[in-house]
């Protein structure tokens, strides 16, 4: 059984490889030349013509977080699709203080931050109906 790959990735390409984990060997992409970031094995590639998501992509790579596999699950857990998940997560950790990092991999928001009020989900300045 040959062994195991794990994903890198190049930002400004948006392009994903697989290749083999080895923490001596520094990795480039072989379009432009810069170097990859290690993302892990459980990662799944977006389309390289949907900017969101590799935009989305950036904000959580540039946070420290990465799509390890789980040994027991299979999968890294819960990471954002959108930015607007992420631009409600960095509101949290704002008016909470947790870490950026860590809010980015809640599942779910808590439905009262420790700033007092709810979380807003909406636009600013609009208001949700009851």
């Amino acid at each position: 059984m040959p062994p195991p790959k794990t994903s890198y990735v190049c930002l400004p390409c948006r392009a994903s490889y697989k290749q083999l984990p080895d923490a001596d060997r520094r990795r480039v992409c072989p379009r432009c030349a810069k170097d990859l970031v290690h993302v892990g094995s459980a990662f799944a590639a977006p389309r390289r013509r949907d900017t969101e998501a590799w935009r989305t992509l950036s904000v959580l790579l540039h946070a420290g977080v990465r799509f390890p596999k789980d040994c027991c699950f299979g999968g890294p857990g819960y990471r954002p699709r959108t930015l607007r998940e992420v631009r409600e997560r960095m509101t949290y950790a704002a008016r909470t203080g947790v870490p950026f990092a860590r809010a980015l991999v809640l599942p779910e928001l808590p439905s009262s931050g420790a700033a007092g009020g709810p979380v807003r989900r909406g636009r600013p300045g609009t208001r949700s109906a009851p």
